[in-house]
């Protein structure tokens, strides 16, 4: 430790390396050089590399800023004079006023003494490490705070050679502290009245532009769930995804599942990576020194990163966020020479983690309008207005209060603007690139990587874009009518059953995890399978022997996979395993798929392998298909999948459930074909459930309950079995007398309770009746039912009129 008056002149150094920093050094370094150096001195130790450089300090700056321009002013007072002047809602004036305070600190030069520091800190430098490009760099002294991030706030400037470049881009770097989005930023956030420095990082380059760069989080950026690790990739140097320049590959890794050293990732999305940004050493113009090519048609079929880069990129991810003891944001990069992993930078996340005890339970209800555009969304919100197309920074001030901001990708100087939209919209970009981050910091929804916004959508028509539905955003025609419904928990909801929740889209399931649970009741891998993988699976059995058109349709949707069969299958297991991740270590009751043969028809290739029938509710289903020759080879697909999530991924809360069994003699054999393929009952914790859908099954209900450990009542099946109407019928006189009341199904149901209960094996419910009818879910819960699964947006509605 350092006395006082070894502090006192610590503090009035003009440079700094980077392994004399630690965390307590914000004030002299800026948030961001204050972490690395923190980094270097207490996780290098542990495999976490950082680059190695020295930094300018806020005793710099001030030193800078202190010196005198004329007889009169100094570079200080001379700022503090423009900015008197500044109308911060004034687009015009706040171009001019930032751009005549740059102008002034461009032209100042640097103090002797600073100099004179510099050239010793450079040579030692360069002599220590042989490495003549560097990466410039800014960390202001209000950058990376906790509750807002500064994110891309000032200048970067990458693969920089010799002394006096890194000066003059040392000197624009200082200027930046003042360029236009930095002011109005500081300004959003009520920070121009306090004090605030820049230091600037002068940073050894990875050679990552031969390598792969990119950005993770740790936790889903949209959501806010936690117990993820969100990670973005592209080639070469990463500002292509901070930029939004690329739509990058994503990758979801499990930390509960990665501390257990079990197989960790459960999504893995391909990018359309078009472009990477490469080094430019025939270009000695410092600001000319990265140049943007596009990537081959190889490499943009391929994953940027292996599974086993991934794995281990979330090991630093989870070491840095134990340390920080904050949710991070992290930039990183893998060095095309030596293989490595460097870590970049590493800030606290200011969003998400801000909102930890919201619940928010969304309720959409609108007819059909026109899909005009889609791509990733961004912030769990809708915007309406007129569209606004803006090609060029000149252009901004078309953009009125309330208007759809629509170009191929936003610049950070456009963030003035920004607050103003009710949507953003771009053609290009991913989740984690700056344009994302300061949406979501602003409250504004966005949707980003549609590739044809500005080419589909129609300057000054009205257009509704909605966040609300999962990871796809849409820009709908014209405007929409959506309920949002807030839901804030404030104490533990305590009922006499379990409430669980009905999800088949895995792409909600992080969105879905604050809504109040027990689990989730029912997983329809159909669901998975057509929202995910969209390929029948007889397709994908007998590739390559399909007919050419076909073919060249399922190679395009499983680039980047060995076999369009192995594809089918990470699809599969990416869909089921992010939902048992999501409510770990809740159980997750999965039903096999389950589509009739008019549903299967609507899957790629559909058409080819399904019978003719004419009533396919009582037709090709459930355990009938399973067994069936034709379709064994698809169902054990299905086995393998689960197995691998089980023992592979141990995310054992997966429990599985057998739809539509018709008789006692298929019982026997399914639960035979289950134990041939290692799905035995009890082992390592695993229960079979049946669907109880069929009036057989509650006539012989105690005899079905030998073989499983309970029944899930599937009161749609079973209404229309026992009552003899056609669900799926669209006749309105038929379907009127749909009604899961009815007094003899309600005698079914209360029979099969009855039964379970004297057996002691679980009931529960998870057809549409109790999302739709309280009175119903009533009923249910005087008949003591162990648990009731419901709609994701119905649970609010429901938990309230219980409560």
């Amino acid at each position: 430790m350092l006395n006082n008056i070894q502090n006192n002149l610590y503090k009035k150094r003009n440079l700094i390396f980077l392994k004399d920093i630690c965390i307590n050094d914000i004030n002299f370094v800026g948030g961001k050089n204050a972490s690395l150096g923190e980094m270097i001195n207490k996780l290098t130790n542990i495999g976490v590399l950082i680059p190695d450089g020295f930094v300018t300090t806020s005793y710099a700056f001030k030193n800078f800023l202190n010196q005198k321009i004329n007889k009169k002013y100094s570079l200080k007072e001379i700022i503090k004079n423009f900015l008197k002047l500044l109308k911060i809602k004034n687009v015009k004036n706040l171009k001019k006023i930032g751009y005549k305070i740059r102008k002034f600190i461009i032209k100042t030069s640097f103090t002797i003494k600073f100099k004179k520091d510099f050239f010793f800190f450079y040579k030692n430098f360069i002599k220590k490490k042989k490495k003549k490009s560097f990466a410039i760099r800014s960390s202001s002294t209000l950058e990376d705070l906790n509750n807002a991030s500064f994110a891309g706030q000032q200048e970067t400037f990458l693969n920089i050679y010799g002394i006096n470049n890194i000066l003059k881009a040392i000197k624009i770097v200082f200027a930046s502290l003042y360029n236009n989005r930095a002011i109005s930023y500081r300004n959003f956030y009520i920070f121009d009245k306090k004090n605030f420095y820049i230091s600037v990082c002068i940073q050894e380059m990875v050679r990552s532009d031969i390598g792969i760069s990119g950005v993770m989080f740790t936790l889903d950026t949209e959501s806010g769930f936690e117990d993820v690790i969100l990670i973005n990739s592209n080639y070469g140097l990463g500002e292509t995804i901070v930029q939004g320049i690329v739509n990058p590959d994503e990758f979801y890794v499990h930390k509960t599942t990665l501390k257990k050293n079990k197989f960790p990732i459960i999504q893995r999305n391909i990018g359309s990576k078009l472009f990477k940004m490469n080094f430019n050493n025939s270009i000695k113009n410092f600001s000319k020194t990265t140049k943007i090519t596009k990537t081959s048609k190889l490499m943009q079929k391929k994953f940027s990163l292996t599974n086993k880069q991934i794995i281990k990129l979330s090991k630093l991810a989870l070491i840095i966020e134990k340390y920080y003891k904050y949710l991070m944001d992290i930039e990183w990069s893998i060095d095309g020479l030596n293989k490595k992993i460097y870590i970049l930078q590493a800030r606290p996340e200011t969003i998400k983690s801000q909102r930890k005890n919201i619940k928010i339970q969304k309720n959409f209800q609108f007819k059909k309008k026109k899909i005009l555009t889609f791509g990733k969304s961004i912030g769990q919100r809708v915007g309406f207005g007129r569209v606004k197309i803006i090609n060029n920074f000149s252009d901004i001030y078309l953009i009125k209060k309330g208007d759809i901001l629509v170009t191929d990708i936003t610049n950070p100087n456009w963030e003035i603007i920004m607050k103003k939209t009710s949507a953003i919209v771009t053609n290009r970009g991913g989740k984690t690139c700056h344009a994302a981050i300061i949406a979501r910091e602003l409250g504004v929804p966005a949707i980003v990587g549609c590739i044809n916004a500005t080419k589909v959508l129609k300057k000054n028509k009205i257009v509704t874009v909605s966040c609300l539905e999962g990871e796809e955003g849409k820009v709908y025609e014209g405007l929409l009518n959506i309920k949002v419904i807030n839901f804030k928990q404030t104490k533990k909801i305590k009922l006499p059953l379990k409430i669980m929740i009905n999800i088949g889209n895995p792409k909600m399931a992080f969105e879905f995890f604050s809504i109040p649970n027990n689990g989730i009741g029912l997983t329809r891998l159909e669901f998975i399978i057509n929202n995910y993988i969209k390929i029948h699976p007889k397709v994908i059995l007998n590739y390559p022997n399909i007919n050419k058109n076909l073919k060249k349709i399922v190679d395009l949707i499983s680039y980047g996979y060995s076999t369009p069969k192995q594809y089918y299958i990470e699809k599969l297991t990416e869909g089921i395993s992010t939902i048992a991740a999501t409510f770990w270590p809740k159980p997750v009751i999965i039903r096999f798929s389950d589509f009739k043969s008019n549903e299967y028809k609507k899957l790629l290739g559909g058409k080819i392998y399904e019978p003719k029938e004419e009533n396919p509710m009582i037709g090709f289903r459930g355990v009938t298909r399973y067994l069936s020759k034709d379709f064994l080879e698809s169902f054990l697909i299905e086995c393998n999948v689960i197995k691998k999530i089980r023992n592979d991924m141990g995310l054992t809360n997966i429990q599985i459930m057998i739809p539509f069994i018709r008789t006692l003699k298929q019982t026997n054999k399914i639960i035979k074909l289950l134990n041939l393929n290692n799905l035995k009952r009890f082992k390592k914790g695993l229960k079979i459930i049946m669907m109880c859908e069929i009036p057989s099954n509650v006539i012989l209900a105690n005899f079905f309950l030998n073989n499983f450990d309970g029944f899930s009542i599937g009161s749609n099946d079973l209404t229309q079995l026992i009552l003899g109407l056609d669900r799926d019928s669209g006749i309105r006189l038929i379907s009127k007398d749909f009604n899961e009341e009815n007094l003899a199904l309600k005698k079914k149901i209360n029979k099969i309770i009855k039964i379970c209960k004297k057996n002691n094996k679980y009931i529960g419910i998870c057809g549409q009746g109790p999302s739709d009818n309280i009175f119903f879910t009533k009923w249910l819960i005087y008949k003591k039912i162990n648990s009731i699964s419901l709609n994701p947006d119905s649970v609010i509605n429901i938990l309230q009129r219980l409560i």
